[in-house]
């Protein structure tokens, strides 16, 4: 990674900036379900959410992939925890995919419904 991509890195995962405001951020991932960004669970960036269940037992990370694949985007809805909490809430995220060079993804955010 190049000085300028860690600052523009930087920049995603700041809070109160245009990527992410109070609680809605951006995430991202590659078309192998391989976690790009998340600001608010950076330890989630690298790793691969493929086959992981929310609360309901709902594989919401390859639910996101498929309404990608499928319409190109699309809501999902799914429990996950607040950052800085441990029991989930039902959240929404709106998904769409990217291509941009050699690489294809989806980006997306959401909000907590509660």
């Amino acid at each position: 990674m190049t000085n300028a991509d860690e600052r523009r890195s930087k920049n995603f995962r700041k809070p109160d900036s245009e990527w992410w405001h109070g609680k809605t951020y951006l995430f991202a991932y590659d078309d192998h379900l391989n976690v790009l960004l998340n600001p608010a669970f950076p330890k989630r960036e690298g790793t691969n959410p493929h086959g992981e269940k929310d609360a309901n037992g709902k594989m919401f990370h390859d639910e996101f992939l498929k309404v990608v694949q499928a319409k190109g985007s699309g809501w999902v809805d799914y429990m996950f925890p607040k950052s800085g909490e441990t029991q989930p809430s039902h959240k929404w995220s709106y998904v769409k995919g990217f291509k941009h060079e050699d690489l294809t993804g989806l980006i997306g955010a959401g909000f907590f419904t509660n």
